[in-house]
């Protein structure tokens, strides 16, 4: 990264992309998307709701620490499914996890780990693309 970027700036900038970019391949309204970045980087989206879970609100959320994960709004500790081991995946692969899960096709899988204390720079080269 260039010493005269703001590695903040262009993080949000990168993620901010990302997560529309995320909602378009899942054809949500932006409206429906936010994120932030503090000590970590997350973001949310709204999710429709599922034939397979009526009455629940479900949500996509994404965290630089464990990436991308399906789970119920009114209960977030309740996650349906975690994407798996990658924490910036393509959109599309996203919107396909997020398919599948809704469809009942995907196992929860464990949650991931990933390291950020040392890898926030690599994480803003992968969103920087996004921007």
């Amino acid at each position: 990264m260039d010493q005269g970027v703001d590695s903040t700036h262009a993080l949000s900038q990168g993620l901010a992309g990302y997560v529309r970019a995320v909602a378009a391949a899942l054809e949500l309204p932006a409206e429906g998307t936010s994120f932030e970045i503090s000590d970590t980087a997350t973001a949310y989206l709204a999710l429709r709701h599922a034939a397979r879970r009526p009455g629940e609100d479900l949500m996509l959320v994404w965290s630089e620490r464990t990436g991308w994960a399906v789970a119920v709004e009114t209960a977030p500790s309740t996650v349906l499914a975690y994407f798996g081991d990658d924490a910036v995946p393509e959109p599309r692969l996203v919107a396909r996890f997020v398919r599948e899960v809704l469809a009942g096709r995907r196992d929860p899988g464990r949650r991931p780990a990933f390291s950020t204390s040392d890898n926030r720079p690599g994480l803003t080269r992968r969103l920087l693309p996004y921007r």
